[in-house]
């Protein structure tokens, strides 16, 4: 540990504020996480601000394995051993610990023996990789029955995501922090040929967002759609359109807590295959400002019309467009049926091969493979989702618009 670390740090390398037990830092790979971890430890064991005010005397590594704990958490470029250059602990294999001048200890632990927790008690403790322990539930359960000890025993917990259920489970919990990191802010740390090759093969993937970007990348059993559907049918190449629609499903109100407002283009080819073009959607914006945005997409793209939903706000969706531009076409749709039944046959259109995006939507294709029977997960209206079906229902399952042919000029 030195304290050049304390100006070398990024903001969301160092501690939070506040009273907290525990801390999740979720980040990609090489984005700083083990460096915080490791500068974290080696604070708390020195009694170091502004870690903590009392030097730490049991402390607990817990990694995957033994090995991971010793190759990374210990001895990695960014382990405690390369970290402390104010005072470097002593590493005693045969009792596996990292000993500190002041008595400090720190104890390894493997998530692979959750019982091998039972008994010692600790004051501080580092979980690294905590989404791809063995026994995760098991091994955490145990370490918190042992973080007893101090006034105010504290535990980091630094992994890079995976949809497993302590994780979720840490992430509902609203007294723990959430620390996100990305690889790119790190970039000035690691090679530029690596950065380079892993942007252009990962970059905007579902792969890519959750070893690089640190993102939760979930889907649902029972969703309509699936993360390996979408993979196969995204294509950068879009062939010549016959049509091509802007929909546009808007939001009741326009305050904070709002839903977002759903602005999607899509467009059909002279093969009948439906193409996601762009999802533009906003959030906490006013009636004014989506309806520019849709107006100005549909000459962008030149589009034959845009496509309204109407439940909510009736005629003032059409007075609204029409004041951005009054010679805009603007088909109203109302709904009829509920969102999951309406969205059905979209998604049999996604099965048969029949429906194409142009680039990857990350937050539209969360929605899709987050929407099951009762909805999206988070309660929250799918509005991205309901944009996408109302185009892709235009073009796919009727219209009353003559096809015309043009390239796309965006």
């Amino acid at each position: 540990m030195s304290r050049e670390w304390l100006f070398q740090a990024r903001d969301a390398q160092l501690p939070p504020s506040g009273n907290w037990r525990s801390w999740l830092i979720l980040g990609g790979r090489g984005s700083g996480k083990t460096r915080a971890g490791a500068e974290w430890v080696s604070g708390m064991a020195l009694g170091l601000a502004p870690f903590t005010k009392r030097a730490s005397g049991h402390i607990a590594l817990v990694g995957e394995t033994l090995g991971d704990i010793r190759e990374v958490m210990i001895d990695g470029p960014s382990g405690i051993l390369s970290v402390s250059r104010l005072e470097r602990p002593r590493y005693e294999a045969t009792r596996r610990r990292l000993v500190w001048q002041n008595g400090a200890v720190a104890s390894l632990f493997s998530s692979e023996d959750p019982d091998s927790l039972r008994g010692p008690q600790f004051d501080a403790a580092w979980c690294d990789e905590l989404a791809k322990w063995k026994h995760a539930q098991e091994t955490w359960d145990m370490l918190q029955f042992g973080l007893r000890l101090g006034d105010n025993p504290r535990q980091i917990i630094t992994t890079t995501p995976r949809a497993v259920p302590l994780l979720r489970h840490l992430l509902d919990d609203k007294n723990i922090p959430v620390t996100r990191m990305k690889t790119s802010e790190n970039a000035a740390h690691l090679a530029s040929a690596f950065m380079a090759s892993i942007e252009e093969r990962y970059g905007n993937t579902r792969l890519g967002r959750q070893e690089l970007d640190g993102e939760m990348i979930e889907e649902r059993a029972d969703a309509l759609w699936s993360r390996d559907m979408i993979e196969k049918l995204i294509f950068a190449d879009t062939p010549e359109l016959t049509r091509i629609v802007v929909a546009l499903d808007p939001p009741a109100t326009s305050n904070k807590n709002s839903d977002a407002c759903g602005i999607v283009v899509a467009g059909l080819d002279e093969n009948g295959v439906g193409h996601v073009l762009l999802d533009a959607s906003l959030s906490q914006v006013k009636p004014h400002q989506w309806a520019r945005r849709a107006v100005a997409l549909y000459h962008q793209f030149e589009a034959d019309a845009i496509i309204a939903e109407v439940n909510q706000g009736g005629e003032m969706v059409n007075a609204v467009i029409g004041a951005a531009d009054k010679t805009v076409p603007v088909r109203s749709v109302r709904a009829k049926r509920g969102k999951y039944l309406r969205a059905e046959p979209i998604a049999a259109l996604y099965e048969q091969g029949r429906v194409r995006h142009a680039a990857r939507f990350p937050a539209l294709e969360d929605e899709m493979c987050d929407f099951a029977p009762d909805g999206l997960s988070s309660g929250r209206s799918p509005d991205r989702l309901d944009a996408m079906v109302w185009a892709l229902s235009e073009l796919m399952l009727g219209s009353e618009y003559k096809p015309r042919i043009r390239r796309l000029n965006t």
